[in-house]
């Protein structure tokens, strides 16, 4: 019997866009939310790091026998008994990727203050604990490399990252300085960051024979699999990863870290289920930092403010264990119209653990100088500073000549600019106040790379009407299941309450690493693309149906909507999809997709239920055409008191480009994180080494200062919310980490418009202004 009479969907109806509330939310509230630390597991077991408390030497003797004798403890670990693990080399094909290749526990040496040198074991965290403080270590100290300055005989130039060329030249940027009417030259300084996101890591290892389950709080399911599995020297189809939810990651979660393998060592020796949690204090050595950057640049221009020249050398930090570079100057080549450009990246090995992916790595320290210095150019050609960026917009690409998929940069710039109320901004330094404090406004351009990887998902139609979606991709916090709800709803015709989309596990349609703001532009389209093949399936099943209403109706007459198939003319002529699936004797239809690769047949199996089809655009069509990037402006004001030098950003607009929005709440709330967290990029976080011995001064939240709710202002964010048309069928570029880039430039020049001091060293701290 077919349900009662409804209308015919219509575009307004559309779930997707529209900012509804995280389908999750309810979950978090009563913390019935589960995350890595929190699966229980029958006769658990806890183990402890023990780590290095010197930064640079070798392991005399490492005493473990008072330790051994503590209550519950159950083994202890160490470069003398631990199994060896496969280290990956230069060239290792694995899709994963770990933190550092050093393998902690194969050896003697120490590189860095916190290396893992121990994992205790005990029955209770308490008794690890107390057993780990008996641990005893006499060293041999080695005077450790700490400090890096530019042109360092020590520094060295890498060659990529992630396939973008560092070093990169075009025209002749000395013959355009030696010329040029107007030029500055400075350098500008950034220092150690960390992530400190409100879960910390942690990983809870499971053997069952052959069989090991890992709940883990990673960014990247898959490729923690396939780490797990190449270390350990374990098939990948033995391995299965669970992170259904993540408390934060910024990037030091995106990379395998070793505490999670040596979770699942601890857990085969002890032969019982194993938790291993990073505490706050080992979250500054254990899982990666945005290193110390040293930028110098130099901008030239013609007097109406055409560059002609731009030359950018950056100088970063990373450990002697491996390489990762914070490439500064990359949003350098394409941000804007120049001729003649120098860019440059050294490396110099220091005592640290390895550095790592930060929101938005390379754009965020590299665009605070960069438009640092547009703005100090502003002040010397007397442009205002949103003239002076409209002045040098590139229409294409200046590094690879190719056209943009989409870019809205300057309806960013008038749309921001208009809202902040720019035209009233009296451009002296120090000229605008409010009794006894200054007011000064800054701007500064947004933008991060639009990123896109091949991604599947698995649409499932039960007999009841309930669809569920999956893929082995993630939440952050940042809104998938929501956004990803959204799209399957309309694509499939159901009402939001009546889908369940489920992520975070290895054993799903495999998703990229929830990475480069790509999550919602390389998993939206395969998620639509199976509902979407689904839906035509449930069509064409009620189309061969005799018993169907709409038994020979061809399938473009007929329409879905809350759950039912009916006639596009004749909306009363229908039925549910779970009357349908049910005189079916079909408890299940499934179809799984996959977008962004190459097209291929789609394929059926043999008891016609699973369906695989490819979706979208390829993977290598568009991208070889054109140039994706997301772009924005962001305009800051600042109350600075002069006699106390104290800094309080009090307003902030962001119109951001993003290509289409999803859900504009959550989109919001990307923005607004991104946005606090380049606040306390300009005002607060550093952590700070001692010079002498390598170690950390800071290492808690106590030191490592962060933005709280009395440092933020108000925030106004805008979206042109208009579809790539290049990027996937969904017109979606990733939004988590533009937020960030340009925020610390922006609070900069406010500061110096309103002290008319400038400020090139982060984080600008009152002390730097008195």
């Amino acid at each position: 019997m077919s349900s009662g009479i409804i209308s015919p969907p219509k575009e307004t109806e559309q779930v997707v866009g529209k900012p509804i509330n995280r389908v999750d939310g309810r979950l978090k509230i009563m913390g019935a939310a589960c995350y890595a630390a929190e699966f229980e597991q029958e006769n658990i077991a806890h183990a402890v790091l023990v780590q290095s408390t010197i930064a640079k030497g070798r392991i005399k003797d490492i005493e473990t026998s008072e330790a051994e004798k503590a209550p519950g403890v159950l083994s202890i670990l160490t470069h003398l008994n631990a199994p060896k693990l496969n280290q990956m080399k230069q060239g290792d094909m694995v899709k994963g990727a770990l933190g550092e290749k050093f393998v902690p526990l194969q050896s003697d040496e120490v590189f860095y203050d916190g290396q893992h040198i121990g994992v205790v074991v005990a029955e209770t965290l308490e008794q690890a604990k107390y057993a780990a403080s008996l641990v005893r270590v006499t060293y041999e100290k080695h005077k450790p490399c700490i400090e890096i300055v530019p042109e360092s005989p020590k520094a060295y130039q890498p060659k990529q990252f992630f396939g973008e060329e560092l070093q990169v030249q075009r025209g002749d940027v000395t013959k355009a300085f030696a010329t040029a009417d107007v030029k500055i030259e400075q350098t500008y300084t950034t220092p150690i960051e960390h992530h400190n996101p409100m879960e910390s890591l942690a990983s809870i290892a499971v053997w069952n024979d052959n069989q090991l389950t890992i709940y883990d709080a990673t960014q990247w399911v898959i490729g923690t699999r396939n780490v797990v599995a190449y270390t350990l020297g374990i098939p990948e189809e033995s391995i299965r990863i669970i992170s259904h939810f993540v408390g934060g990651g910024f990037g030091c979660k995106g990379f395998t870290w070793w505490h999670t393998i040596l979770a699942a060592v601890a857990a085969r020796v002890v032969r019982r289920p194993v938790k291993l949690m990073i505490t706050r204090q080992q979250m500054f050595t254990s899982c990666g930092h945005r290193s110390l950057t040293i930028q110098q640049l130099a901008l030239s221009a013609t007097k109406d403010g055409k560059l002609t020249a731009i030359k950018h050398v950056t100088t970063s930090q990373t450990s002697e264990v491996d390489e990762f570079v914070e490439p500064c100057g990359l949003t350098t080549r394409m941000l804007y119209a120049c001729p003649n450009l120098k860019v440059a990246h050294y490396l110099v090995q220091v005592n640290t653990g390895n550095p790592t992916p930060m929101r938005a790595p390379g754009e965020a320290p590299g665009m605070f100088a960069l438009e640092s210095g547009l703005d100090e150019l502003a002040y010397e050609l007397g442009i205002d500073p949103v003239e002076l960026r409209m002045i040098n917009h590139a229409d294409v690409n200046p590094h690879t000549g190719k056209p943009w998929s989409s870019k809205y940069l300057k309806e960013c710039y008038q749309l921001g600019a208009e809202r902040f109320g720019w035209s009233r901004r009296n451009p002296t330094p120090g000229s605008m106040r409010d009794g006894d404090y200054l007011i000064g406004w800054g701007m500064a351009t947004a933008t991060y790379p639009g990123y896109r990887s091949p991604a599947s998902a698995k649409a499932q139609l039960f007999a009841d009407g309930r669809a569920v979606i999956s893929s082995a991709t993630h939440d952050l916090g940042t809104g998938t299941y929501t956004v990803m709800t959204q799209i399957a709803a309309d694509a499939l015709g159901l009402s939001v309450e009546r889908i369940e989309f489920k992520l975070g596990e290895s054993s799903m349609p495999p998703a990229p690493v929830a990475g480069g703001s790509q999550s919602a532009a390389s998993v939206a389209p395969a998620v639509q693309g199976a509902a979407q093949e689904l839906r035509s399936r449930v069509i064409r099943l009620a189309i061969d149906d005799e018993s169907s209403p709409l038994y020979g109706v061809a399938q473009e007459a007929i329409l879905t909507e809350n759950g039912r198939v009916f006639l596009n003319n004749e909306p009363s002529r229908g039925e549910t999809y779970a009357e349908l699936l049910q005189r079916n004797n079909l408890p299940i239809v499934e179809v799984e997709a996959i977008a962004n690769t190459a097209a291929s047949e789609s394929q059926q199996n043999s008891d016609n239920k699973v369906v695989r089809i490819c979706v979208g655009k390829d993977e290598n069509s568009d991208w070889q055409q054109y140039a994706f990037q997301s772009f924005g402006a962001q305009f800051a004001e600042v109350r600075v008191h002069p006699r106390l030098g104290q800094v309080r950003v009090t307003r902030f607009v962001s119109a951001i480009d993003v290509g289409r929005i999803l859900n504009h709440k959550t989109a919001r709330s990307q923005i607004l994180g991104g946005i606090t967290f380049g606040l306390g990029m300009a005002l607060m976080e550093e952590t700070v080494l001692d010079q002498q011995s390598g170690r950390l001064v800071v290492r808690n939240l106590a030191d490592y200062h962060v933005p709280v709710q009395a440092d933020v202002g108000d925030i106004d964010v805008l979206f042109i919310d208009k579809p790539d048309p290049h990027i996937s069928i969904m017109g979606v570029r990733g939004v988590g980490e533009i937020g960030i880039t340009g925020v610390a430039a922006a609070v900069a020049n406010a500061i110096y418009h309103a002290t008319g001091k400038r400020i090139r060293e982060l984080p600008i701290t009152p002390e730097k202004l008195l």
